[in-house]
């Protein structure tokens, strides 16, 4: 290996600077040959071989692997995670004497220097790779809450909040009070894979709920003297007005946490005792769910895989609430059927998932790139399939019934109740039911419900009025063990982890198009429907408690809309 080859290896794999390689490499080892001639003699060596060799001249130990699940993360209590990654340094192990940090750059003694004041102790480096450092960083605050308990303890005369919480925000001090609450806020709800973040004012104090698989937690509730501060910091990230508190905002905040890409969607709206803020948290780095994945009954999936997803024309429609899981399934749908043969576009608000060899368009409204402008343009891009992220109006609605009748395969969302709304709702808005009738191949309505933890579920006896709410004799549960929550440690002491969904799956049929033209309203399309055969949200909740996937008090809560 080349003397060059040296100086670019510690370059690429540690935070040494050109300067520091050069004056470290010329110093002369303990033979009186330099450093760098050491280094330079052997064959056939590795980077790791390089930088452990560089240590062992330095007097330091070199690690190849760094035990991550053995390292304390009250070691990092005090360490922001950008300080960490910023000067690659990371506690490893703690004595009574001193810490033993991972370091890529042993002659930065500013850092280590810092790191004595925090710890007050004496700092041994150890050296490894900048890319194992980062992956130890990432893994170690994942699983760390640090930073929540060290604010509980926060009292309302410790901080002079109209002068004191105004200058920490200023001054971009990371370990401020209040950016360390919203920090670690935003971290905690990413580790509890919440999917909204609630920061809610009252009168004499404010709250902060977390929305998890559906279901919103109390968390915390800050003092009611940092609340001005709070809102400003969150504005401040989101590049909103701070200055602008009788008017809604709508904003954005990118960010990275424990090695994960999250988009965070903010909303703000004034109310009588502040601004409330809703966040919602998308992670950028999932992967798009397979079709599989999703919970799907056997006939559904059947009749979407075999049937709806092979046709080359007319429209699938998802319906469901906020939240539901339309999107996921529609991004399951994309990537079952795309491949190189197929040109498939889509135009969304916002693009969540980004999917290789689909092309994907963001809505602007504020250049005018509406959900309709994009449909309109994408006709003249020779697609095959196109996906809509949702149906609004009387415009994109009329674009999407062309689309199909011209020999494209439409995906798009709406909102309505069940299955058989979504024909009254576009009535609703001005479509011609002929048009509707023609277009529209099947729609899929869903409910996400809570899925039992695995580790803690128990088996229960239904009672007579469990059965008779499900519709379900004593004899069509013999044989079937169903459980109810409980709750541990893996599911944070609620009972369940992870969601999944309950459909209905309407194929439009002769008759059903007769019904659509005839301008029958939801209750007598759906009737019709379950004559031929569709299953109800509470049918498929019923084979997932006798699969002991989830619980009756689940099904209830989510099936209303059969009663």
């Amino acid at each position: 290996m080349a003397a060059i080859q040296i100086d670019s290896v510690l370059i690429k794999n540690t935070s040494l600077s050109e300067e520091q390689v050069t004056l470290l490499l010329d110093q002369p080892s303990a033979t009186g040959a330099s450093i760098r001639d050491l280094l330079t003699r052997k064959e056939g060596q590795t980077a790791d071989d390089v930088l452990s060799d560089l240590a062992g001249q330095m007097g330091l130990t070199y690690l190849r692997e760094i035990p991550v699940n053995e390292i304390n993360v009250d070691l990092v209590r005090d360490i922001p995670i950008g300080f960490a990654k910023k000067h690659e340094a990371l506690p490893l192990k703690e004595d009574a004497l001193s810490v033993h940090v991972l370091v890529t750059n042993p002659l930065n003694t500013r850092i280590l220097d810092d790191l004595r004041v925090i710890f007050k102790k004496r700092i041994v480096p150890v050296m490894t790779s900048k890319t194992r450092v980062i992956d130890a960083i990432n893994k170690l605050y994942e699983k760390s809450t640090s930073g929540l308990q060290g604010l509980e303890g926060i009292e309302d005369d410790d901080l002079d909040l109209e002068d004191q919480i105004i200058d920490l925000l200023e001054s971009g001090d990371d370990d401020a009070p209040v950016i360390k609450l919203v920090n670690t806020l935003l971290f905690r709800a990413v580790k509890e894979k919440a999917s909204d973040i609630h920061i809610e004012p009252y009168e004499r104090d404010m709250a902060v709920r977390f929305r998890i698989d559906g279901v919103l937690f109390d968390i915390y509730k800050p003092p009611k003297k940092l609340q001005n501060s709070i809102t400003s910091r969150i504005k401040v990230m989101a590049n909103l007005n701070i200055a602008e508190k009788r008017l809604p905002q709508d904003g954005r905040i990118p960010l990275k946490l424990g090695g994960k890409d999250i988009d965070v969607r903010l909303s703000t709206v004034p109310t009588a005792f502040g601004e409330r803020i809703v966040m919602r948290l998308q992670d950028r780095s999932n992967v798009v769910l397979q079709l599989e994945q999703l919970g799907f009954s056997e006939e559904s999936m059947g009749i979407l895989t075999e049937d709806l997803l092979k046709r080359t024309y007319g429209i699938l429609l998802v319906t469901g609430p906020t939240g539901s899981g339309k999107s996921t399934t529609l991004y399951a749908s994309l990537t079952r059927i795309n491949n190189s043969e197929l040109n498939i576009l889509t135009v969304e608000d916002p693009v969540e998932q980004r999917i290789h060899g689909i092309g994907q368009v963001q809505v602007n409204a504020k250049i005018g790139l509406t959900f309709a402008q994009g449909l309109r343009s994408f006709l003249r891009q020779d697609p095959d399939v196109i996906m809509i992220g949702e149906i609004r109006d009387l415009e994109t609605a009329e674009l999407a019934i062309q689309a199909s009748l011209t020999g494209h395969l439409v995906f798009s969302t709406l909102h309505t109740n069940d299955a058989a709304g979504a024909f009254p709702r576009l009535m609703d808005i001005g479509c011609e039911p002929f048009l509707i009738a023609t277009s529209i191949q099947g729609v899929i309505s869903q409910r996400l419900v809570r899925v039992l933890c695995q580790h803690c579920k128990s088996p229960h006896v239904a009672t007579d009025a469990d059965l008779v709410s499900l519709g379900l004799s004593r004899e069509a549960v013999r044989g079937a063990t169903i459980y109810k929550s409980v709750g541990c440690e893996h599911c944070n002491g609620k009972g369940y982890l992870g969601r999944t969904n309950i459909q209905e799956l309407l194929l439009v049929t002769d008759d059903i198009r007769t019904m659509i033209m005839q301008r029958k309203d939801g209750g007598a399309i759906k009737r019709r429907a379950l004559e031929l055969g569709m299953k109800t949200f509470r049918d498929h909740g019923v084979e997932k408690v006798l699969k002991g996937i989830t619980t009756i008090e689940e099904v209830l809560a989510n099936t209303q809309i059969d009663l």
